[in-house]
């Protein structure tokens, strides 16, 4: 490369130099011709030419080797949707759900690219705070009335009925707040202004699944920012690590108690970012010490990131190493392999509602092993406030919206995804419970050198509230892996995660969904008296007994039948029957081969109804249960749409859906096409988008620093 340039260099500019040197005589004359020469337009105009091929060569060799995927990944071409990405999620279904401001929630099916509209809210979700139900329901807290004024309203999403539903209202209303998963499965509330009079909503709440209903921590008043960074620590209790100095815990029992633990080092660090990115252990980046609304700013984000360990008995902030340029407004996403993507912000003065002079466009990776960052590859679109970023299950980074980058997104492949073959899971079960150990069928066994579960994204403002990582024990055996579960719900809230598998190369596999919950008690069995011997007595003669009467035998009470109940489900080819295999989460359902699916009775089935995407398509009732039909077990082939699905069927204890129901069976799979011929997906159409409300741009009145 270098002999090439060096070749190319002298015979276009080289000879300008020779000839100078030609005239270097040691003798004044000559040395007065060659100053002559240096001061001619033919030399200055050659040097500056000179000057000009040295400088696009070097300054082009860096970004070249830069630009290595394997090295420092690679962004999709931009995507257009129909609406900005303020809030995102992550759903059990493999689907994207996300809203602008106002009442638009969108689905985005990530394998086929497509974007349709979900039902509505009917509230104005904008500036909400939303975490995960244990089953997988997205709770959805507080909204929009206007700038600084929430609404009070509270809302589950079902991705598998694809519905909303309203709750109880909270105790006041909250904008801007933060909502975590509880170790028990319920769900905390924090933050969040009620009003321009009255400021945030400083009793934080808990939303008690057991009996729907919300219960104030009177006791644990206090004021904290906007969106505060909650994570759930080992000890049970929540942490608050920001974005002021101040980081304290939260013990949510009873009426609720604050606790302090330790001042970060930097100071307040507003439109930062953290995540927790092991157990216990929590990284903040980035952010500005300026109001988050300031105009008059005069101090530039920092570039600085802090660590703490909740582990220790005292746990202290640290320095960890710096960014290669200072960030706020920006995003902080992990990744299978336990590091943290930082995608996004601005590096200038400005206030949110600005447009930045100065855009954050390239991506860093922190490595938690060794504390450093390394610079990646380099947005196309500006994205700050309001926009979002969230880990897919095929292991690459949704980054979408953004109040500067449109209507749009782009996805991020990391560096692993260009380092050989993925690893493959053939099967893994749809649910798995704490302390037990479970099978993940796979056929790279020897090659796999770490297992992961990654909670599933629910983000917004910069601030991901579901996401964490958890790295259970695992060992080879035939065929696969048993992996065992020894996490705590302290370190892994129940919930559905993504399970990766990773080879000795850090390559991730895609992941399958998992329900991770509490294992059903054993009964206690009753224990059965032991009668006591009666002595034998000395007989006597008897009189002649009186004829009793015959006693009529009163019936057994007839036990109450057991639900009816499924085992699972089966793909099965078609018209055959022939077993291709368990019909599990995350399934490839291909269409190109003839193929059935059906629901596998276990007891007391008289028929099943099937669900696709929440709608009925069938209720069958008789063996074989077939979502598409039979006739006398020869399947009709069943050909769902391309894209994302959920098929759930729900065993009934008389024929046509009657009777007694038992427990659906829910799987979220995915129909491909293996034998079409690929053409170029298009981007997605835009919609007129409505008129947006307008965002904060006045400094909110001033509420005590925690």
């Amino acid at each position: 490369m270098f002999a090439s340039f060096r070749t190319g260099l002298l015979k276009r500019a080289w000879p300008v130099h020779l000839e100078c040197v030609s005239h270097w005589k040691p003798h004044l004359v000559e040395l007065y011709r060659c100053r002559r020469f240096l001061q001619s337009k033919r030399f200055k105009a050659c040097f500056r030419g000179l000057i000009a091929v040295v400088t696009v060569y070097f300054s082009a060799l860096p970004s070249t080797l830069a630009q290595n995927p394997a090295t420092v990944g690679q962004w999709s071409p931009v995507m257009t949707w129909p609406y900005k990405a303020i809030h995102a999620h992550l759903l059990p279904t493999g689907k994207v759900i996300f809203w602008t401001r106002g009442d638009h929630s969108q689905l985005w099916h990530p394998a086929s690219n497509v974007v349709t509209a979900a039902p509505g809210s009917g509230a104005n979700i904008f500036c909400s705070g939303h975490a995960f139900l244990p089953d997988g329901r997205l709770l959805v807290c507080g909204g929009h009335i206007q700038n600084f004024v929430g609404l009070q309203s509270s809302y589950t999403y079902d991705a598998f009925e694809n519905e909303w539903r309203e709750l109880p209202d909270m105790n006041n209303g909250r904008w801007y707040p933060s909502v975590t998963t509880l170790p028990n499965g319920d769900i905390l509330v924090t933050s969040g202004w009620i009003d321009t009079r009255n400021g945030d909503n400083s009793i934080p709440q808990v939303w008690q699944n057991a009996s729907s209903s919300w219960r104030d921590l009177t006791t644990a008043d206090l004021s904290l920012p906007f969106y505060p960074f909650m994570f759930v620590a080992p000890n049970g209790k929540v942490f608050c690590a920001g974005p002021g100095q101040v980081s304290r815990y939260l013990d949510v029992s009873k009426t609720g108690a604050w606790s302090f633990v330790a001042n970060n080092l930097y100071g307040t660090r507003n439109w930062s970012s953290a995540v927790m990115y092991d157990d216990g252990k929590v990284l903040v980046t980035g952010g500005t010490q300026c109001g988050p609304y300031a105009t008059n700013c005069t101090k530039l984000p920092t570039n600085t990131a802090e660590t703490i360990d909740l582990n220790s008995p005292t746990p202290a902030w640290s320095y960890t190493g710096s960014m290669a340029g200072a960030r706020k407004l920006h995003n902080a996403t992990l990744l299978p392999d336990g590091t943290v993507l930082v995608t996004g912000g601005s590096r200038g003065l400005e206030d949110p509602n600005s447009n930045s002079k100065n855009p954050a466009y390239s991506s860093e990776v922190w490595n938690p092993s060794t504390g450093s960052w390394s610079t990646q590859a380099s947005l196309t679109v500006f994205r700050s406030y309001h926009s979002i970023a969230l880990l897919l299950p095929d292991a690459r980074v949704l980054s979408a919206g953004g109040d500067f980058g449109g209507a749009s997104a782009e996805i991020y492949s990391p560096p692993y995804l260009f380092k050989g073959a993925r690893p493959t899971i053939s099967s893994a079960p749809a649910s798995i419970n704490y302390g037990r150990t479970f099978f993940v069928g796979t056929p790279n066994a020897q090659s796999i050198s770490e297992v992961t579960l990654l909670a599933l994204s629910s983000v917004t403002h910069g601030f991901n509230m579901g996401q964490r990582i958890v790295r259970p024990s695992f060992s080879t055996t035939s065929g696969g892996l048993n992996v065992t579960a020894s996490m705590t719900s302290n370190s892994a809230p129940p919930g559905y995660y993504m399970l990766f598998i990773l080879n000795s190369t850090g390559v991730p596999s895609v992941a399958k969904f998992v329900k991770l919950a509490a294992a059903a008690p054993t009964p206690t069995p009753t224990a059965t008296a032991t009668p006591t011997p009666t002595a034998t007595p000395t007989p006597t003669p008897s009189p002649t007994p009186t004829p009793t009467p015959t006693v009529t035998p009163t019936p057994a009470p007839t036990p109450t039948p057991s639900p009816p109940q499924l085992s699972g489900m089966t793909v099965v080819t078609a018209p055959s029957g022939a077993v291709v295999g368990a019909f599990t989460n995350g399934y490839n359902y291909d269409i190109w081969n003839s193929l059935s699916v059906r629901a596998d009775p276990l007891s007391g089935v008289a028929s099943v109804v099937f669900k696709l995407d929440g709608k009925v398509m069938r209720k069958e009732s008789m063996v074989p249960y077939s979502v598409a039909g039979d006739n006398n077990g020869s399947y009709t082939t069943w050909r769902p749409a391309m894209g994302d699905h959920a098929l759930i069927a729900t065993p009934f204890s008389a024929t046509g859906g009657t009777g007694t129901a038992g427990t659906p069976v829910t799987i979220t799979f995915t129909v491909i096409n293996s034998g079409a011929t690929p053409t170029p997906t298009p981007s997605s159409t835009a919609t007129v988008s409505p008129t947006p409300t307008s965002t904060p741009t006045e400094t909110p009145s001033s509420s005590p620093t925690p």
